[in-house]
């Protein structure tokens, strides 16, 4: 009985924060830190990879939600770098459930419909060649559609993703493709992962799960370059429910009005500014005048 009536306040409270969210800007681009799987299962006593398997499933509803409410880029941290010192038992059971997870959104009708373009970042010579031949088969199923955008991050690193691109741009200035004078920030954006196609666009809101507060060196140009919001939450990933999500967004919209509402302020202060200044010009001018006047009379 009270599992049914907390359940009846938990849906109305996720209703509100719904309604509440898409009455202003939903954000573009969401980039997400799954953390916590292996906590979720040391606190039930359970076995790393009962963590993750939940947290995949997590993962996938997270799609959905992004989708039904209107994100258009998903970005997530499947797998860094710095994982790679785990277990090797660890690893390869990662590998083998990100690929499954693959191969599912492959086969999932869902992803047609949606016209959802899933994309790989990170350094693929890391990886296994079965998880390769499953991200290339469902990148060449996927490339041409727009309509929803998922990357997912694997053997991914944000340090390295500039010094591979430095050194792609480069080679480029060394074999004359380039020259020094074409390097900015969008020639920079286009040589990071993938580096190919359109690159990963500026994200507007990074969720970090599990209750630490750092962004564990995941999309530094794209994410530190646009001075996104950021959102660190209490839950692990296997816990991380809608309304979380919403919440998240919340304090995105909350973050966009104070920006606002401080541009408004500004542009209100220089025009009192430059509204004082030109009266005080137009006294002076009078003045001028005025003298002109009585020395013309005289």
């Amino acid at each position: 009985m009270k599992n049914s009536i907390f359940g009846v306040f938990y849906d109305e409270y996720e209703r509100r924060l719904k309604i509440k969210i898409l009455n202003s800007e939903i954000p573009h681009h969401i980039a997400v830190i799954m953390d916590g799987n292996r906590r979720y299962a040391g606190q039930l006593g359970k076995a790393r990879s009962f963590g993750h398997a939940m947290g995949a499933e997590v993962t996938e509803k997270v799609i959905e939600w992004c989708y039904e409410i209107g994100v258009k880029q998903l970005t997530l941290y499947a797998f860094s770098t710095e994982n790679f010192q785990r277990s090797e038992e660890e690893v390869d059971g990662l590998f083998n459930l990100i690929n499954e997870k693959f191969l599912k959104i492959y086969s999932d009708p869902r992803t047609h419909e949606r016209e959802m373009q899933v994309r790989v970042i990170g350094d693929r010579s890391k990886l296994p060649a079965f998880l390769n031949e499953s991200i290339e088969k469902i990148e060449k199923a996927t490339e041409k559609y727009r309509k929803f955008h998922l990357n997912v991050a694997i053997a991914y690193g944000g340090r390295q993703d500039i010094i591979q691109a430095v050194r792609d741009i480069a080679s480029c200035i060394s074999s004359r493709e380039l020259s020094l004078e074409d390097v900015d920030e969008n020639l920079i954006s286009k040589h990071l992962y993938p580096a190919t196609g359109v690159s990963v666009p500026n994200v507007d809101l990074v969720i970090r799960t599990g209750g630490d507060e750092r962004v564990s060196n995941f999309l530094p140009w794209q994410a530190n370059g646009s001075e996104c919001a950021a959102y660190f939450c209490a839950p692990f990933w296997p816990e991380f429910r809608k309304i979380d999500l919403f919440r998240s967004i919340r304090v995105y919209q909350a973050r966009k009005a104070e920006k606002k509402q401080e541009q408004s302020y500004r542009a209100l202060r220089v025009v009192n500014f430059l509204g004082v200044r030109n009266y005080e010009e137009k006294t002076e001018e009078i003045g001028q005048l005025q003298s002109i006047k009585k020395q013309g009379i005289s």
